[in-house]
């Protein structure tokens, strides 16, 4: 199956436009797709994204998702396992790494300062 990712060769970024929020995510949360779409329906494609959370923004439950996701916290802080208002988990720093099989849940999530993530999201080959 071919990967649905058109080359491209050291491109600078815009990282003041093009900002979207997720769908299902709360505002202060936001994406720039850089490569790539994801079709979950068709169980299809991969897609590389820039993740921004805002100073505080929060997410509220655990979920999971169908797809791998890999992470790689660029900068910033970001507490994982938080609960509903926001409260408590486990804080990480820059530098930091996950790998996510499908159906793994994961979060809450939240960020004191903001934070940005790395995130590669895609399904296995059939």
């Amino acid at each position: 199956m071919p990967v649905n990712k058109e080359h491209l060769e050291f491109e600078a970024l815009d990282l003041e436009t093009g900002w979207e929020t997720p769908p299902g995510y709360p505002a202060g949360i936001k994406q720039k797709v850089l490569a790539g779409g994801l079709d979950e329906d068709g169980r299809r494609g991969t897609r590389t994204r820039l993740l921004r959370f805002d100073p505080g923004a929060f997410t509220t439950a655990p979920f999971e998702h169908s797809y791998w996701e890999e992470v790689y916290l660029l900068s910033g802080d970001l507490i994982v396992g938080s609960d509903a208002k926001g409260e408590g988990g486990e804080p990480f720093a820059p530098h930091t790494y996950a790998c996510r099989p499908p159906a793994a849940p994961h979060g809450p999530f939240r960020s004191r300062e903001g934070c940005m993530l790395l995130e590669v999201h895609y399904f296995d080959p059939v």
